[in-house]
């Protein structure tokens, strides 16, 4: 329990003089009262930055990609970000458990906006996903940091109101990021979604850190002695960074020669993966290791199907690529709501069913989401179930990150949270990986020419390729409901 966390009032059985006395005001405010106003809107105006990033730049980046002659290097824009994150987790994690959340916290952030600036000033495609690298090291860095910030600053009670907030941190940029990089994009240049990005960092540096420095900075322990840096799990990080990119690579090259990629991706993950998630995690051992565990299950087979969503309706059902990602765009309020009902106090000792059912609707969401291969079936099909996916993804998702905060010691708080987000960041490289080689296979075509027919409004892709990824990650997802069933101990 943390050093912060208030009594439960409850339980006290004093007198009648005992029970006059006011409580202190930090132990009855919310995350927005006065003891944590600061600190809560600085670190929500991260993941607020952190969103706007993902949504705008992946509106600007085909249109970067073409400029820069770079189309057949598609992929390794976002898989370069994926495969340094994993690294930078793992540091982090060590980082913060050891120093304090501050450091990698401010030096991501820093990070964060150089990726930007060097992607959109970049002359050629490879300088482009290097600045992608440098974005995913910045990334990895903050995420875990933020858990950490969590644990040292907030008291259990208000975990679950803090992660809700999170979650809603991602409605506006979810609705106006590909509406504003888009009109950024075709008026001022691609370029400009990247440069001008980096100046929201300065609000959330500036309001963040004074209030981290304050409430959680330095190690959780400052009596004990600081444990030198485990260089084998870091050795293991940079393992599973490269292994994983690996395996992106040899995923979109289908031929024989990718073949030697894979077999290394994989040498160099298994024991990567062993050593730095918890004991029993493959298994779903009750506890810890199901949450970590449920964390990769439920984003990896979500975001692969998602990011199929709006080629789907673009190539198969002629919506205009606009139209085709606005129809995901009711989710980040549905999200949002899912994660406000999961922080409800008195759903509390209902979290697991919370968990459970929220997962059986991301794999009928993802299960019905083709159902517009089918002619006659309405295009609107698909916003409404994505809106139940991700209603039952704002349950799952903010979950996973309470009970993993609860279930953590104060000094493991940083490698625990950076397992968390390895098995989220991994699940969705593999799932992905799999999802386009399955998509490749049954005549989904190259990511180049798949592009260019989705812009010119053709169909470059037999509807039996977005079937043959859509199944298969609902299964996945019904997998998930199952290790939601385990995540309390008895």
């Amino acid at each position: 329990m943390s050093a912060l966390e208030p009594r439960d009032a409850g339980t006290d059985t004093g007198t009648a003089v005992e029970a006059a006395i006011p409580v202190p005001p930090a132990e009855s405010e919310g995350v927005l009262g006065r003891t944590y106003r600061a600190l809560s809107i600085g670190i929500v105006s991260v993941v607020f930055l952190i969103a706007f990033e993902a949504t705008a730049v992946g509106t600007a980046m085909p249109v970067a990609a073409r400029e820069l002659h770079g189309i057949p290097l598609y992929a390794f824009a976002f898989s370069a970000y994926f495969t340094t994150s994993l690294f930078a987790m793992v540091l982090s994690g060590q980082w913060a458990d050891r120093r304090g959340p501050l450091g990698p916290l401010a030096t991501g952030i820093s990070a964060f906006g150089v990726g930007l600036l060097l992607s959109g000033t970049a002359g050629s495609m490879w300088t482009f996903i290097a600045g992608r690298a440098v974005q995913g090291l910045g990334g990895g860095l903050v995420i875990v940091a933020l858990y950490v910030v969590i644990s040292r600053a907030y008291p259990e009670r208000l975990r679950p109101s803090i992660m809700a907030a999170f979650a809603a941190s991602w409605v506006i940029p979810s609705v106006v990021g590909p509406l504003a990089a888009g009109s950024v994009t075709e008026h001022l240049g691609w370029r400009w979604v990247f440069i001008g990005i980096p100046v929201l960092v300065v609000f959330p540096l500036a309001l963040a850190l004074p209030a981290i420095r304050r409430r959680a900075s330095g190690p959780a322990d400052p009596a004990a002695p600081v444990e030198p840096y485990d260089r084998r799990r870091i050795v293991l990080a940079l393992g599973i960074s490269v292994g994983a990119g690996l395996l992106q690579y040899a995923g979109q090259e289908r031929n024989w020669f990718a073949l030697l990629p894979a077999v290394g991706g994989v040498a160099l993950l298994v024991p990567a993966v062993r050593g730095l998630l918890p004991p029993g995690t493959g298994r779903a051992a009750r506890g810890l290791p199901s949450v970590v565990l449920l964390r990769g299950v439920a984003a990896g087979s979500f975001i692969a199907a998602e990011s199929f969503v709006p080629l789907m309706l673009v190539t198969q059902r002629g919506l205009s690529p606009t139209m085709a990602g606005l129809s995901l765009a009711a989710g980040g309020g549905t999200w949002a709501l899912g994660s406000y009902v999961q922080s409800r106090p008195r759903l509390e000792p209902y979290r697991e069913r919370l968990m459970v059912g929220g997962m059986v609707l991301v794999a009928a969401a993802i299960a019905a989401a083709p159902s517009v291969l089918i002619d006659w079936v309405p295009v609107w099909t698909v916003a409404v179930a994505w809106a139940f996916g991700c209603f039952g993804m704002g349950m799952v998702m903010a979950s996973t990150s309470v009970l993993l905060l609860k279930l953590s010691a104060p000094e493991e708080a940083g490698a625990n949270s950076a397992a968390l987000q390895i098995s989220d960041g991994l699940s969705n490289v593999l799932l992905l990986a799999a999802g386009g080689a399955a998509f490749a296979a049954l005549g989904g075509g190259a990511m180049g020419a798949v592009y260019e027919a989705a812009e010119a409004g053709a169909s470059g892709s037999h509807p039996g390729a977005f079937a043959v990824v859509f199944l298969p990650m609902a299964g996945v997802a019904l997998v998930g409901a199952w290790v939601a069933a385990r995540v309390r101990t008895r």
